[in-house]
């Protein structure tokens, strides 16, 4: 009796000690609650300020019906560039899926923070009329002890998740802009040639009656018939080139069915872009750059977790189980008497006695370098891709300011002064063809220049504050990749 008493007391302190270490679990894990957007408040106040421009996760017919009604409002008249970014970031599903992937996130940190849950087994054995029944309550202690040590592991992961949608939503951004200044380039270059073939077919019409009166050569006709038909292909593959340059910007802003109809300029705006570039343009770079920060807090998640796992190495499963037996003994056909007895505790380890837990370690030291050497390396091209990104802004500068300020204007005389030496018979149809066909490509040139300014600008500013303009990459490995 007294030891039957002895060990009930054992049984009550032992349970008495779980409670406790749950208790203290659950005074360090804190209370953390879904956010009411899913995280997407930093994620708005961020592009807001970068962008001037408003973000909205799609998560109800609410949000659904205020997204539509807002694109049809920006779709009702001819899109900006500033109004084409709006208009993805209501309607590009693949950047709702980025919000999707924040929301997973959130849901893994207050995962992370939650007490593990209890397993509560139960097992019957029925012998001979004997019934006998098992009821078994265990939970994980390690999991316990290591609570707060894992929520801050998913706290960092679930930040460096906020800077990816912050990273994907100016990506987006960016793309948007591009194939935007893609589309109004490729419908001025056909609108310019719209009207050299009108110039080229009246001189190919003039040339005709000209050699009809004896007054121009079959080879004048020839030529002037030639340059007509040339300028016809150019024209043909500048409607292509806008066609598909318009679907590359249809697929950024997410429209489709009547939605495709929307407006755009027919022209480049006149003035060049300016950007604000300073001498320590690499050092701002590597501060503000989004994914250059996502990277490095899942770096740290990353160390946070093997050091957890380092500490855990000799014992990877600890758990504490409470059971008790039932029993219902017959005899003659009729219950004789129940017992309850048995009541106890029992204590897992899993100890990893072959290995000593070296794998682990020897993973865990490879794991770590393998993401520093390639946040490392990341770095190290954020500086490159912010130079590289200045210098282009630059030269594009330059050489559209170049066709703009002296080689247009000239161009202009050129053409000016054969046309003069033509209507004096100074030179004859080719070198006037000539020329003109000269100031055909020097103008589709100077349209194309201004157009990689305006792309150049946008590289820039993804270069130091965006994904780079590359797009996004690969985040650093996480503990466990490759297993």
């Amino acid at each position: 009796m007294a030891s039957s008493n002895l060990l009930h007391g054992a049984a009550r302190r032992s349970h008495s000690r779980t409670v406790s270490v749950g208790a203290l679990a659950f005074l360090l894990a804190g209370c953390v609650t879904f956010t009411p957007d899913g995280g997407m408040a930093p994620v708005s106040a961020e592009v807001s300020s970068q962008l001037g421009a408003q973000t909205l996760k799609v998560a109800s017919k609410a949000d659904a019906s205020k997204a539509e009604a807002a694109a049809r409002a920006i779709l009702a008249k001819p899109l900006t560039a500033d109004s084409a970014v709006q208009l993805a970031l209501y309607n590009n599903r693949g950047l709702q899926a980025d919000y999707n992937a924040l929301g997973i996130s959130e849901a893994a940190y207050v995962e992370a923070s939650l007490l593990p849950n209890p397993v509560i087994s139960v097992g019957q054995t029925l012998a001979e009329g004997d019934l006998q029944i098992e009821r078994r309550l265990a939970a994980s202690v390690l999991s316990l002890l290591t609570l707060p040590a894992r929520r801050e592991v998913a706290a960092l992961e679930f930040e460096a998740t906020r800077y990816r949608a912050i990273g994907s939503t100016l990506q987006l951004a960016a793309n948007t802009r591009k194939a935007y200044y893609r589309a109004v380039t490729a419908r001025q270059k056909v609108g310019f040639l719209e009207q050299a073939r009108k110039s080229a077919d009246a001189a190919a019409i003039l040339t005709r009656s000209l050699g009809q009166s004896g007054a121009a050569s079959k080879l004048d006709q020839a030529r002037a018939s030639a340059f007509y038909a040339e300028v016809s292909n150019q024209l043909a593959a500048a409607r292509l080139e806008a066609a598909t340059a318009r679907e590359q910007l249809t697929r950024e802003l997410g429209v489709w069915g009547t939605d495709l109809d929307f407006k755009i300029p027919a022209q480049l705006p006149k003035a060049l872009p300016r950007i604000e570039a300073s001498e320590k343009v690499e050092a701002e770079a590597i501060r503000k750059r989004v994914d250059l920060i996502a990277a490095r807090l899942e770096l740290d998640a990353l160390a946070r977790s093997l050091k957890l796992g380092e500490a855990t190495r000799y014992i990877s499963a600890l758990e504490l189980a409470g059971f008790s037996n039932f029993s219902r003994s017959k005899e003659n056909g009729a219950v004789s008497k129940d017992t309850v007895d048995g009541q106890g505790l029992e204590l897992a380890l899993e100890i990893p006695i072959f290995d000593f837990g070296e794998t682990t370690r020897r993973r865990s030291v490879e794991t770590y370098m393998q993401a520093v050497n390639r946040f490392a390396e990341k770095a190290v091209n954020v500086r490159s891709e912010a130079r590289t990104a200045l210098l282009a802004y630059r030269a594009s500068y330059d050489i559209s300011n170049q066709y703009r300020t002296q080689i247009l204007p000239l161009r202009k005389t050129v053409n000016e002064e054969s046309l003069l030496q033509y209507n004096g018979m100074l030179i004859d149809v080719f070198d006037l063809l000539t020329t003109f066909e000269e100031s055909i490509e020097t103008n589709i040139d100077a349209i194309t220049a201004k157009r990689d300014v305006f792309i150049a600008s946008v590289d820039f500013k993804s270069a130091v504050m965006g994904n780079g303009s590359g797009g996004t990459e690969p985040s650093v490995a996480r503990a466990g990749d490759g297993d």
